[in-house]
């Protein structure tokens, strides 16, 4: 539960979640308990709940229906369990043999009438039958009162005293690309653009890109803005201060003459060009999802429209947007407090133009530096009538700040991920986001972004694009990479900065994409495998469903994740740079298998056949394979 039931959990049509409770109740008889789902229709479904350690139960549940969901859990003294402990003890040791099988009787007697009619009821009527009869000998009467069909009958359908019940929890469920998506991120004015001399890229030009896109795996194409860029204060390369009169400028730099969130750059083309992008990209089966970045270039027409809209410093001026060191004096941030209402009806307007000319997914830019009141208003105005638009968090930001904007409303969230090298530090974020986490925070593992090149994708060379591609796209259901991220773009501006040399948030960046693939200088065949085997395996569209195993080298993480009989093993070293080799120990019971079993494991990178157990020897080389991916397909 979330804020004690105030806030809802999140879960998607189909996703199982997991319900735990502790349950007791005075002396020692025994106790009972169901999870009661009522979905969006209304429909209430029962979950037995099952005992795993001491007062500890669970139950597994999934809701079928978009929309608002609930939940409690029912818990109740259960006579006739108790009653099958009391016997199994007094009757062998012949203590009130009589009276036990007596109010044994009565019990299932008191069950038979909660049963359906017809067949169903046959073996608690020959339970009840053989109790009765007094020609047969206790034990043999015990145990046809306890034979395994009379047992699960009364599992199904419990004998319940006591009843007591929780609040009602509630579940927001959601559509299915809330959860599992491959992104990719590209700038529409790079594709097709030119240097020399400068030109942009447009809506057309780009869309020529979407079929590469489609044919890697992806399903989301997101969009840095596309709207008028600013002139005051207009950054040149590398980040510079000052731009030469050809220099594009920053996208985020939001606003001109020519309009403002709600218009498009003249240089990618108009509404219907931008209109045709998304047609092109829904036959490719592509979503887009549009940045929605609350900020504005000073030339923005909110500057001179709304100044309330704008936080003023002593001597008058505009405060622009800063992040220290950084310093963004082309970025006006917009200043909530002193007419939110107007402010919103705006943001509300602007989000509703782009969803009526096809766009269902927002990329929201550091979302953690508006007012929280302010996204829950949002929310809840969009979902009201579109409950299938989602809005993902671009909040690089403190852990309670990630959550909250999870806790609230936002379907996904960029994540630490792109920090996390080691095997230790891996196992351990990816235990906490798919356990408690999950019930709020979607994780979308993106590789790199636009700000962030990774101090391991600088110096780690192709196995190390390998390796983080592997990580993201196995062990999240949703991942994504920035466009350039597949040739290996690896150089940063200077030592010790994240910041690309030559950023394309400040300048036209052809790419030659088919130099690139005619010498083979391209992750793009790998994560197109990788995007198929995504698709292939419902295991590894899920979050909840991840468990780490142990190795005896600590540069190889090894985890599996299963839904219903598929099943995933992933073995991935960390270590761009050399081979790591070591013995596996596997929980095989978390794979489904007793401990001293042998399965047939099928890897899919190279499509090798091998028997493995407990303790498979392993050994990756980066430079030619940096993990096995396994499918596992039963019992050798």
């Amino acid at each position: 539960m979330i804020a004690h039931g105030r806030r809802p959990i999140k879960a998607v049509v189909g996703e199982f979640i997991e319900v735990s409770a502790t349950i007791f109740r005075e002396g020692h008889d025994e106790v009972g308990a169901h999870v009661v789902l009522t979905d969006s229709t209304g429909t209430a479904t029962q979950t037995l709940m099952r005992r795993v350690n001491g007062d500890q139960f669970t139950a597994w549940i999934a809701a079928h229906t978009l929309g608002d969901a609930v939940f409690q859990i029912d818990a109740w003294g259960d006579p006739i369990s108790t009653w099958i402990h009391r016997a199994q003890i007094k009757i062998p040791a012949q203590i009130d043999v009589d009276l036990e099988l007596r109010e044994g009787e009565l019990l299932y007697a008191a069950a038979l009438k909660g049963l359906p009619r017809g067949k169903v009821r046959e073996p608690l009527k020959a339970a009840i039958a053989a109790l009765k009869d007094g020609t047969r000998p206790a034990q043999a009467r015990l145990a046809a009162a306890t034979a395994p069909a009379v047992v699960e009958l009364l599992t199904s359908y419990p004998l319940r005293e006591h009843v007591t019940s929780t609040q009602s929890f509630p579940i927001t469920v959601e559509r299915e690309r809330a959860l599992y998506g491959s992104w990719y991120e590209f700038f529409p004015r790079s594709e097709g653009a030119s240097l020399r001399p400068p030109r942009s890229g447009t809506f057309t030009s780009a869309a020529a890109r979407l079929d590469a896109v489609a044919e890697m795996g992806f399903d989301v194409v997101y969009l840095p803005p596309i709207h008028p860029i600013g002139r005051a204060h207009r950054k040149g390369p590398n980040n510079n201060l000052i731009a030469g009169p050809d220099d594009p400028g920053s996208p985020w730099a939001i606003g001109s003459a020519d309009g403002g969130h709600d218009a498009i750059h003249p240089d990618l083309g108009t509404e219907a060009d931008f209109a045709a992008f998304v047609a092109r990209a829904r036959e490719l089966g592509i979503e887009v999802a549009l940045d929605l970045a609350l900020q504005c270039s000073p030339d923005h027409p909110w500057v001179g429209e709304h100044p309330e809209w704008f936080a003023h410093r002593a001597d008058g001026t505009i405060a622009y947007a800063e992040n220290p060191p950084k310093k963004y004096q082309d970025i006006y941030p917009l200043y909530f407090d002193a007419d939110p209402d107007g402010l919103f009806a705006e943001v509300e307007r602007v989000v509703r133009h782009w969803m009526n000319l096809g766009v269902r997914i927002f990329r929201v830019d550091n979302p953690h530096t508006k007012p929280v009141a302010f996204w829950e208003r949002l929310f809840a105005a969009i979902r009201g009538t579109d409950p299938d638009v989602i809005f993902l968090a671009e909040a690089f930001t403190k852990p309670s700040m990630m959550k909250l904007l999870g806790e609230i409303g936002f379907q996904q969230s960029y994540t630490y991920f792109t920090w996390r090298n080691e095997r230790a530090e891996i196992e351990e974020y990816f235990r906490e986001l798919s356990g408690p986490a999950a019930a709020s925070m979607r994780p979308n593992a993106f590789v790199n972004t636009p700000d962030i090149l990774p101090a391991f994708l600088q110096y780690g060379g192709p196995p190390a694009f390998a390796i983080r591609a592997t990580l993201a796209a196995t062990l999240s259901p949703t991942w994504g990479v920035y466009s350039g991220f597949e040739l290996f773009e690896h150089v940063a501006v200077r030592p010790g900065s994240e910041e690309y040399l030559d950023s394309e948030k400040y300048e036209y960046k052809p790419r030659d994409w088919a130099a690139a693939e005619e010498s083979g200088r391209t992750l793009a065949p790998y994560m197109t495998r990788l995007n198929q085997w995504r698709r292939e395996h419902p295991a590894l569209q899920r979050l909840r469903n991840l468990t780490f195993h142990s190795s005896t080298n600590d540069h190889i993480v090894t985890y599996s994740k299963s839904d219903g009989d598929d099943l995933i093993l992933v073995v991935c070293t960390v270590d761009p740079y050399g081979v790591r080799e070591g013995v596996l120990d596997l929980d095989m019971p978390a794979l489904g298998l007793d401990w001293d079993d042998t399965f047939v494991a099928r890897e899919l990178v190279t499509g090798q056949t091998w028997a493995w157990n407990r303790s498979p020897y392993v050994r990756l080389d980066p430079h030619s394979e940096v993990a096995h991916i396994i499918h596992i397909s039963g019992r050798t």
